[in-house]
């Protein structure tokens, strides 16, 4: 009778990692070719056309840029959490409270102050808002000991539907004939183009920089680590467990925030309930591919703008319904995370003789 064991990993060569990932690839490939062949269409005309909806001219390869930004900074938040084991779900709702906070210094603030200080202002109120809101799961888990997946996922809501009251309710916009929606920003809050592109861009780059330095370099950083691998190790080290997860929330839901600022600010120029746009949850599976490394995430969320992007194409272009470009992102992402399984643990057939998977 076969028997199963998975062990874990203590150290697997680079070769073998290299090849288990292309394998990985190689085998989304295949399987989404077969499900676009199902539906009758072309898998090699569908996978040209993913690629040139991306990367095919300028004005695609802005868009692909304009989507990997926000994926960028949320995945930094998320994986500042995540390196202490803090399993933060939380992004969407720190990141509409960022965007709140933002619409706010945008909505009541003079119109006639200059831009950069409205938008200095409007990113400290974001951070600051997002920072906070993360803070309440923080402070019930460091005192109480309570589960941040729950916690932090029912928060979402919360921020959600009160950004929904806010849009139907006392922010409606009288000039809007009846239609819920909250005004749009002054031109003094709307961030500038560099180079083409929102200069969110800009952001990203100095948030990456900043925190690969903090969880490398930084005493704060060091702690985090350490909290991560063992809270008793951290408290036998003297370590206030406690101070460090309250400081790494408030980090990550200020960069959540953040984004909902540059969202708000960019790219809806005003506030609505749906501008987290399910980045929060997306960027929890980018940080992971990344393996909660600052630079990684710039490769990983550039390649999942360009999946976004393309599949986003071909539903105009093409006229590929929604759900087949559905299926293909699901595929891809299935094969592509299956296949860390496969890097972190060994999995062995027992009958007679032991035979290794991957």
């Amino acid at each position: 009778m076969n028997r199963i064991k998975i062990n874990k990993r203590e150290d697997l060569p680079k070769n073998k990692v290299a090849i288990i990932r292309l394998v990985s690839v190689l085998g989304s490939i295949v399987a989404a070719g077969i499900i676009i062949l199902i539906f009758g269409l072309n898998p090699i005309g569908i996978f040209r056309a993913m690629i040139e909806g991306a990367l095919g001219t300028e004005i695609r390869i802005k868009q692909t840029i304009v989507k990997a930004i926000p994926l960028i900074i949320t995945s930094l938040g998320i994986l500042v959490a995540f390196k202490m084991k803090f399993w933060n779900i939380g992004g969407e709702g720190q990141i509409v409270i960022g965007a709140t906070a933002a619409a706010v210094v945008a909505l009541k603030w003079s119109p006639n102050v200059p831009q950069p200080i409205m938008l200095i202002a409007m990113i400290i109120a974001a951070m600051i808002a997002g920072g906070l809101w993360a803070l309440i799961p923080a402070f019930f888990k460091a005192k109480m000991g309570t589960n941040e997946t729950i916690f932090t996922l029912m928060l979402n809501y919360i921020a959600i539907k009160f950004v929904t009251y806010l849009q139907y309710g006392p922010w409606k916009d009288p000039n809007a004939n009846g239609f819920p929606k909250i005004p749009p920003f002054p031109d003094n809050a709307l961030m500038p183009q560099v180079f083409g592109v929102h200069a969110g861009w800009v952001i990203a780059v100095i948030a990456v920089l900043i925190i690969y330095f903090l969880m490398n370099k930084t005493k704060l950083g060091y702690e985090i680590s350490v909290v991560g691998e063992s809270i008793e190790t951290a408290k036998y080290a003297g370590m206030n467990t406690k101070a460090i997860i309250m400081a790494a929330m408030f980090i990550s839901g200020g960069l959540c925030g953040l984004t909902g600022m540059i969202q708000a600010s960019a790219i809806e120029k005003s506030l609505i309930a749906g501008i987290s746009t399910g980045y929060g949850f997306t960027a929890i599976i980018t940080t992971w591919l990344a393996r909660l490394n600052a630079l990684a995430v710039v490769i990983v969320c550039i390649a999942f703008a360009i999946l976004l992007q393309g599949g986003a194409y071909i539903q105009i272009a093409m006229e590929v319904p929604e759900a087949v470009a559905q299926i293909v992102q699901g595929l891809i992402l299935f094969f592509v995370l299956g296949s860390e399984f496969f890097i972190q643990y060994k999995v062995t057939f027992r009958n007679g003789k032991v035979k290794e998977v991957a």
